[in-house]
């Protein structure tokens, strides 16, 4: 069983900066591309960011310039560095991989999400 662990959530000011972690635990075969999306109080879970296992990375249009996405495969982890944070960016955060198990079948897997709050 892949578990998909976030962290760094909290509450920040308006223009403040937060950096969020996911590390994946557990037998795989191969971790392939890996990804946060957003989920604000009565809205549907939208793409922030995305990296593939060789760097490739894909932005929201919301956050291009102000978030940046990196991965660390030796440690399984994606990292999302936030800065410049504006009110509409509060949400929780969801952690994303694509997982190819010890039975090579792929499966998406979501972490239990982190919340962040950015105040005016």
């Amino acid at each position: 069983q892949v578990q998909l662990v976030e962290s760094g959530g909290g509450l920040v000011q308006a223009g403040g900066s937060l950096r969020l972690s996911c590390a994946a635990s557990g037998s795989m075969f191969s971790l392939n591309a890996m990804g946060w999306y957003h989920q604000a109080p009565g809205k549907q879970r939208e793409l922030v960011a995305t990296i593939t296992r060789g760097g490739t990375t894909n932005y929201a249009d919301s956050v291009k310039g102000r978030f940046t996405i990196s991965r660390d495969n030796a440690k399984n982890t994606v990292y999302l560095q936030m800065n410049s944070l504006k009110p509409e960016d509060t949400a929780v955060y969801y952690c994303n991989a694509g997982v190819v198990h010890t039975d090579l079948r792929y499966r998406e897997v979501w972490g239990q999400g982190t919340l962040v709050t950015v105040s005016s």
